[in-house]
């Protein structure tokens, strides 16, 4: 079942950003890697769920696929803070961000991100918004592709302890 995201969700969201980086993150990153995304990159933004643009997929009462977009500046979580991470975009000139995509490794390849992303769409569309953004990891990057993504730039995204990862930096318009 989709739903919208509740603070309530919050541990049983970390604890699946958690699993599904140490299941799927081995296949494209090698261990320091994988232990640094596992650290930095699992830790779930409740300002998404406040917003109300985060969602989560359970299944037998487990979040098993979460994810949503922004309406705020911040791109990704795992970078440190930003300033201006809270201010809010302007749909007439700003792209939409795409966040914290997260499947568990068991019920990846279901359509569980897909229905996450359609969502996402529907919603920014319905804001105003003309385009969505997001920073990808190379797991998360065929489903983004799939989905229409295009690339704009790869990229290395620097972790607070130094570690590089590989990423790509996407675009889907919604409009056209």
């Amino acid at each position: 079942m989709l739903r919208p995201a509740e603070p309530g969700d919050l541990p049983g969201i970390a604890t699946l950003m958690r699993a599904s980086v140490l299941e799927v993150f081995p296949r494209f990153h090698d261990q320091r890697e994988t232990e640094a995304a596992a650290r930095y990159l699992t830790v779930p933004d409740p300002v998404l769920i406040e917003d109300g643009t985060y969602f989560v997929h359970e299944a037998a009462g487990q979040v098993v696929a979460c994810g949503g977009w922004s309406t705020r500046d911040k791109l990704y979580t795992g970078s440190g803070s930003s300033p201006t991470d809270d201010r809010l975009l302007d749909p007439a000139t700003e792209p939409a961000r795409v966040r914290a995509m997260f499947v568990h490794g068991d019920w990846t390849r279901r359509g569980l991100g897909r229905a996450i992303l359609a969502r996402c769409v529907t919603a920014a569309r319905a804001a105003g918004f003309r385009e969505l953004v997001l920073m990808a990891t190379l797991p998360g990057e065929p489903l983004y592709r799939a989905f229409g993504f295009r690339e704009v730039a790869r990229t290395r995204v620097r972790l607070p302890n130094g570690v590089l990862l590989g990423g790509v930096s996407m675009a889907y318009p919604l409009t056209g």
